[in-house]
């Protein structure tokens, strides 16, 4: 019996245990030696799901190892890319993890080694405070999208949707039933792009468009950001939508 308990406990531990997700070499200090960068975390039993997901870094000069923990440190398929986005040389870290919700949302950090500090040059929680929209039907089967932070107007034609939709919510003549309002969702994707081919990347953020319900889909908010010295700023916003039959 205690035996039997013994091992229980032992499973139990050796389930949660904290281990390594990913790991990826670079110089991220900028003196030339390349340093080790890995992902930790522990894993939920059965499940794809990672808690206390954790950055370490050791660095290749001292052997020293630094911890950074995330606000966001819980999710699926958390992934982690070096490269320089800012221009200094040395290497950024880009961390990204699915949050598993159904609009496809993410966490992303982006961390940067400055007069000896690493500090958070990017996080998905201020970009989705700061990047905001009005989605609004309109009669004539288009939607218009307003993106406040960027003061842009994107208009969206629906008319590649089928009969059954478009009658749902428009009159024979085109002009709406009644308001309908739609939302762009939070941060879907990052990807680091070097737009310009010089070694330093962009930053290109997804957002997802929502119509009368999540499934939904209308096409993606994308935005270009590019460091500027002091933060990511945006450099072009665009809007992409879904293509219908011909």
């Amino acid at each position: 019996m205690q035996l039997s308990l013994r091992s229980a406990l032992s499973r139990e531990m050796n389930l949660y245990r904290t281990v390594t997700v990913t790991s990826k070499q670079g110089d991220i200090d900028g003196d030339g030696i390349k340093d080790n960068v890995f992902l930790t975390a522990n894993k939920t039993p059965d499940s794809p799901f990672w808690r206390n997901i954790t950055l370490a870094i050791q660095n290749g000069r001292t052997n020293q190892y630094e911890q950074v923990t995330m606000k966001n440190n819980a999710g699926y398929n958390p992934t982690l890319f070096l490269g320089d986005f800012t221009g200094n040389k040395g290497d950024e870290i880009l961390v990204v993890i699915d949050t598993g919700g159904s609009g496809g949302s993410i966490y992303a950090y982006v961390f940067s080694y400055y007069n000896g500090q690493l500090l958070t040059i990017f996080n998905s929680d201020a970009f989705n405070e700061t990047f905001k929209y009005d989605v609004n039907y309109e009669n004539q089967y288009k939607v218009k999208v307003n993106s406040h932070y960027l003061k842009e107007r994107y208009i969206l034609d629906l008319t590649y949707k089928d009969k059954e939709y478009l009658s749902e919510i428009y009159n024979k003549d085109g002009v709406l039933k009644a308001p309908i309002e739609g939302w762009v969702n939070p941060l879907s994707g990052l990807y680091p792009v070097d737009y310009n081919r010089d070694g330093v990347y962009e930053l290109e953020a997804y957002q997802r468009i929502a119509g009368r319900y999540n499934a939904d889909s209308l096409g993606f908010v994308q935005t270009v950001l590019k460091w500027n010295s002091l933060a990511f700023a945006p450099d072009r916003q665009n809007v992409a939508i879904f293509g219908g039959e011909i």
